[in-house]
């Protein structure tokens, strides 16, 4: 499956003719609107079409299979042949796309309702057939160990349970803005507050139909990591005997004993005995605050999957993927006014309309380009392409993780999901 690059000059006519797909086909694939404008540096993902192919004197089944990479079995699914002998000269046969290169993989997306129910519904629509998960974000829990939950929830385990993908609550200790160390020490000091909460994930879990819980408690004082582990056992041991899957979300440490607020606290052994799998949250190395970088370079998401899979299973292991950039304002300055969040079809027709060229940088196998808006300021965005989502493809599938897990919901990027579909088979497990 090519991804193209665009060179100076090109149109999606030229490119339609080279790869012979119809242009229509790769506009919708990669979300270009007419008149059908490409940015040089621009990556596009060449969806696979079925071709036509007319059998020549001596050619068997066999032979065309190895020709196209397409298991027979596969072009007899399309063709009305009674057996790989009865073909001859001259017949036209349907050679279909070649895909799932790289087996089978879970899918997981979180998703954070805060605007239009109608809106939130068609996003969870539009990528069901792609996800074995989508995890509510999120229950925020209370210092008295009850639980605040996402508005428009219950709709979304409807649309998503319709659709044969399993909801899973996430629960945060989200406060304020923000991951709360105070919240998460008053809970995890407290066995009394510790078992009210966990009858009440429990009843949320049976009351509203989901499928399991995604534990996310970030900025955990160092001091409680043991406490925390000690209330995954508790969680575990209590929603388990109920049918209920355990996930937790771990930052992305390199080491056992990287420090930092956001690090310390996630043992990663132990979560890896302890829940069914686990979602290493490899993004956000640039992000809005910080200085300009790729949000997810591929050097420092491979550095961490080095660490991990030494003290968790690589079966349980879903890594991280995010569906968005940011735009940076230059100078950067630490402490100055945040990134703004882009999609990546945002990214590219920013490009478009100031005139910039996107670059590629093969260390973090990240795209990024810079441009002056009409007030003379420059910027610079990183985002995500199709060069960039076949490199983490690759590392999950190098790695044998049990899948990917995608930071959020509500970014276009329809290249990734059809990528995602011609590279793997998706498991569903409902």
């Amino acid at each position: 499956m090519p991804i193209h690059t665009v060179t100076r000059g090109q149109s999606i006519w030229q490119i339609s003719r080279i790869y012979n797909v119809p242009y229509q086909i790769i506009a919708e694939a990669n979300g270009l609107i007419p008149p059908y404008t490409l940015v040089i540096g621009q990556s596009l993902y060449i969806p696979r079409v079925s071709r036509r192919h007319v059998v020549k004197p001596g050619e068997s089944l066999w032979s065309i299979s190895r020709q196209y990479n397409v298991p027979i079995d596969s072009i007899l699914d399309v063709n009305p042949i009674e057996s790989p002998q009865a073909i001859y000269p001259g017949q036209v046969l349907i050679i279909p796309a070649e895909t799932n290169l790289f087996g089978t993989i879970q899918v997981n997306a979180y998703i954070e309702p805060a605007g239009s129910p109608a809106q939130e519904l068609e996003l969870v629509r539009e990528v069901d057939d792609y996800l074995t998960y989508l995890s509510i974000f999120s229950y925020r829990v209370t210092e008295t160990g009850t639980l605040l939950a996402p508005p428009n929830a219950q709709a979304l385990v409807t649309a998503a349970r319709n659709n044969r993908v399993a909801p899973l609550m996430v629960i945060t200790n989200f406060r304020g803005g923000t991951f709360d160390t105070e919240l998460a020490r008053v809970i995890l000091n407290n066995l009394e507050i510790q078992e009210t909460l966990i009858t009440n994930i429990l009843q949320t879990l049976r009351t509203n139909n989901y499928s399991g819980v995604n534990v996310d408690f970030e900025r955990v004082a160092p001091a409680d990591r043991d406490r925390y582990t000690a209330f995954l056992r508790r969680l575990r041991d209590r929603i388990k005997p109920a049918g209920f899957i355990l996930s937790t979300a771990l930052a992305p440490k390199v080491s056992a004993a990287q420090v930092g607020a956001w690090y310390e606290a996630h043992d990663y052994g132990a979560h890896g005995v302890i829940a069914d799998f686990v979602i290493i949250m490899t993004y956000e190395w640039g992000w809005s605050g910080g200085p300009p970088m790729a949000v997810a370079p591929i050097n420092q998401v491979r550095r961490v999957l080095d660490y991990a899979i030494t003290v968790i299973p690589r079966r349980k292991i879903m890594m991280g993927m995010p569906l968005y950039g940011y735009d940076w304002t230059l100078p950067y300055v630490s402490g100055g006014p945040f990134a703004r969040r882009v999609s990546p079809v945002q990214a590219v027709q920013i490009a478009s309309r100031y005139g910039a060229e996107i670059q590629y940088d093969q260390t973090a196998q990240s795209p990024y380009f810079r441009y002056y808006d009409a007030q003379r300021k420059q910027h610079i965005i990183w985002f995500e392409d199709p060069r960039s989502v076949l490199a983490k493809f690759r590392v999950a599938n190098e790695y044998g993780l049990r899948g990917v897990s995608y930071w959020v919901l509500g970014s276009a990027f329809p290249q990734n999901w059809l990528m995602l579909e011609d590279y793997f088979n998706i498991e569903k497990i409902i």
